[in-house]
């Protein structure tokens, strides 16, 4: 298998041709490279304007690996090949590297380019990347990997020291200033007069003043955030640099840097329109130790979830019932010494059961959502604020009061899928989560919820009983006195409401909490459905004015799936629900609907409007199709069924690999539709096939479908 790294970009604030003399003085051997021994150089080319310079060099190295490795390979040294290329005229130096001991065994090419800044032509940007493709070493693959992630790791780390060692030494022998490449002169004496003066002048504004030069050199190359600017995010391609992955997102290793940047890669070739935030790509990293095959499958899924439910506009759209905001023991309070915001929690001092009986588990679920989504951007704030990467909060939880009452069963069940979805939509987002004043119940509802916990977040957990908080090691290592709380014997006066008992008057019938369980959950403009072999998806649509425009968004979430456009002038027959559709895998909102009668014939009682399109599974599809006739449209989402091969031609691996990913008769899809009329229609079609769309960011893969306006086939 093989396995990449990808590096941020890192800038220097020092002009091109600077930092080219730096790193030519690492050659033929670098003191702050132990296992660089010697290079030769074995072929060169210059051109004749001397703009272009090719050098290839065999590099010895002395590999930091074990004796009894090195005894089986036979070998004391590796060597490396290294082409660099660098284009004067142009500014840029590719340097390509590739191993030429045990080439037949072990693959690795590393590719490193220095380029002129996009927004500054006197900084100088880096990049690199790497691949290592182990094909068999007798047996020790996985130290061989170990030992060239360590190298890799370690020469990331000193690229930016070394750069930076030369560029002092180039300032104590006086060289501050390279002067940029300029053509031969080819002209009379006064043109190459002329263009000394060009030189001067270029050269006066590229020049700062020494006692610049001097602080700039002594520092940090790179911004620091203490300094007034911030860092430059401008890079290329919109590329992350190291500053900002450092400002905002916080100490990386190399390797995690590569994990963030290649996830981050897949989404913007992907994924059309915005993409997640980089904080939340890094908080499902993370909760997968940097895998990134498993960080990306929970991301999609989460990512799937929020477009469903409407998650991102929960805050600007969903206002709290009033029960919630008089019974609810909690809310944000300041900020712990970390900077995280604070959560406080008076779980003891909350009914629990009276909110249940009285809103139901949705409106509960919602509201945790919309206190998570809160806490997000609260984290955006204090990273601006306190100028150091914030990314999670802390959660005080206090327990007196908290009794049998507590444990009610549709409580706990309450308590534990809300666990389950903030689990899997919001990881890494708790800092800290401190219990005070546990009772002795405690343990069985630790019991009861524990195996639901991440053991990540299991760690977080910092559990106090009776006063002990008070003591050393208690809340005040993490919580500045100022801001404790006053009901735990604090100074700060505590906004969070006192809970208390829900009056009974406010209890619904279990029915009522039904319907409104399905509203709020059902509260979307998307639906979803599945699709089995045999039994298609359909939706009937009326058009009473011709030129109307039928617009469609949807994703598929599951298998690959055929979408068709029909039209027919008779109504079909009601829905007939297939009674597979109770086997859905999503809630109230899925089902599987037949409209078009099985007597019906294509051509004769209704035609196909639209070519049919495939969609595979995690693409989005947005579209739109001007009817020209009134009658009644259907959309249809079939099951998709490998065509059979000819017996003269093998199968295409791609076709046989989908074929095995659809292990069952089964799709899903998420979809919504709107119909715009005739008057209300401006612009092109083209304007429509994303205008609607909230799914761009979160498929796979996106495509539109193309519209039609006329169809070979029209039902008379």
């Amino acid at each position: 298998m093989v396995q990449k790294y990808q590096s941020p970009v890192r800038v220097y604030k020092h002009p091109f041709e600077l930092i080219m003399a730096a790193y030519e003085r690492r050659f033929p051997t670098c003191p702050l490279i132990p296992m660089f021994v010697d290079s030769d150089t074995v072929s060169e080319f210059k051109s004749e304007d001397g703009a272009i310079h090719v050098i290839e060099r065999r590099c010895k190295l002395d590999i930091d690996a074990p004796r009894l490795l090195k005894k089986i390979a036979g070998v004391d040294y590796v060597y490396f090949v290294q082409k660099n290329s660098l284009n004067s005229r142009d500014r840029t130096l590719h340097i390509e590297a590739h191993n030429e001991t045990f080439s037949n065994r072990v693959i690795i090419h590393e590719h490193c380019c220095y380029t002129v800044h996009p927004e500054n032509e006197d900084w100088t940007c880096f990049e690199q990347s790497a691949s290592l493709d182990i094909k068999s070493f007798f047996g020790f693959e996985s130290t061989v990997e170990k030992i060239a992630m360590k190298h890799y790791t370690s020469n990331i780390k000193k690229g930016k020291e070394i750069i930076e060692y030369y560029l002092r030494q180039l300032e104590e022998e006086g060289i501050t200033f390279v002067p940029r490449w300029t053509p031969p002169p080819t002209g009379p004496s006064s043109e190459t007069c002329s263009s000394s003066k060009n030189q001067a002048a270029s050269a006066a504004v590229l020049v700062p003043d020494a006692a610049a030069v001097k602080e700039g050199l002594s520092g940090e190359v790179l911004s620091s955030p203490g300094t007034v600017a911030e860092p430059v995010v401008g890079t290329p391609d919109d590329k992350l640099d190291a500053d900002y992955i450092k400002r905002y997102l916080g100490d990386l290793t190399p390797l995690q840097e590569s994990c963030l940047i290649r996830l981050r890669q897949w989404l913007q070739e992907t994924h059309k329109g915005k993409i997640p935030k980089d904080e939340h790509i890094l908080r499902f990293l993370r909760a997968r130790d940097f895998n990134i095959d498993k960080a990306r499958e929970i991301m999609c899924q989460s990512l799937t979830w929020r477009k469903q439910h409407q998650v991102d506009y929960i805050l600007d759209t969903w206002t709290p019932p009033q029960v919630l905001q008089d019974y609810y023991a909690g809310g944000w309070h300041h900020h712990d010494k970390d900077g995280r915001p604070l959560y406080v929690l008076r779980l003891g001092q909350m009914d629990t059961k009276g909110l249940v009986r009285a809103l139901g588990e949705e409106a509960l679920l919602r509201y945790v959502l919309s206190i998570n989504e809160e806490g997000l951007r609260r984290c955006e704030e204090n990273t601006k604020v306190f100028g150091r990467p914030i990314s999670s909060w802390t959660c005080l939880v206090d327990l007196e009061g908290l009794n049998m009452r507590h444990l009610w069963r549709p409580g706990v069940k309450a308590l534990l899928r809300i666990i389950e979805v903030v689990e899997a939509n919001y990881p890494e987002t708790l800092g800290r989560l401190l219990i005070l004043r546990a009772p002795r119940v405690f343990p069985v509802l630790w019991t009861l919820v524990s195996p639901f916990i991440d053991d990540n977040t299991r760690r977080k957990f910092l559990i106090y009983a009776g006063n002990d908080y008070q003591g050393p090691g208690g809340l005040l290592d993490y919580i500045d006195k100022e801001i404790i709380p006053d009901f735990l014997s604090g100074e700060c006066m505590c906004d969070v409401p006192e809970g208390g008992l829900v009056p009974k008057s406010l209890y619904r019938t279990p029915e009522e909490l039904e319907n409104e369980d399905l509203k709020l959950w059902t509260e979307t403009i998307y639906q979803s459905a599945s699709v089995f072999k045999g039994a298609p998806h359909e939706i009937l649509i009326q058009i009473v004015d011709a030129a109307s425009v039928i617009t469609w968004d949807f994703d598929v979430c599951k298998g690959d799936i055929v979408f068709n456009i029909y039209h027919s002038k008779r109504s079909p027959q009601p829905p007939k629900k297939d009674s597979l559709g109770a086997h859905s895998i999503t809630s109230p909102g899925g089902n599987n609907v037949q409209l078009i009668d099985k007597v019906w014939q294509l051509g004769r009682d209704y035609s196909m409007v639209e070519s049919p399109l495939i969609c595979k599974e995690g693409e989005s599809v947005q579209g739109s199709h001007v009817t020209r006739w009134p009658g009644f449209y259907i959309l249809q989402w079939k099951f998709h069924t490998m065509p059979a091969c000819a017996a003269t031609n093998l199968p295409r691996v791609d076709d046989v690999l989908a074929s095995l990913q659809v292990s069952s008769h089964k799709c899903k899809v998420m979809y919504y539709t709107e119909v715009i009329g005739s008057e209300d229609f401006r612009g092109s079609m083209t304007s429509l096939e994303s205008s609607h769309s909230g799914f761009s960011q979160l498929s796979a893969a996106t495509t539109s479908s193309s519209q039609s306006h006329s169809s070979s086939m029209i039902s008379r």
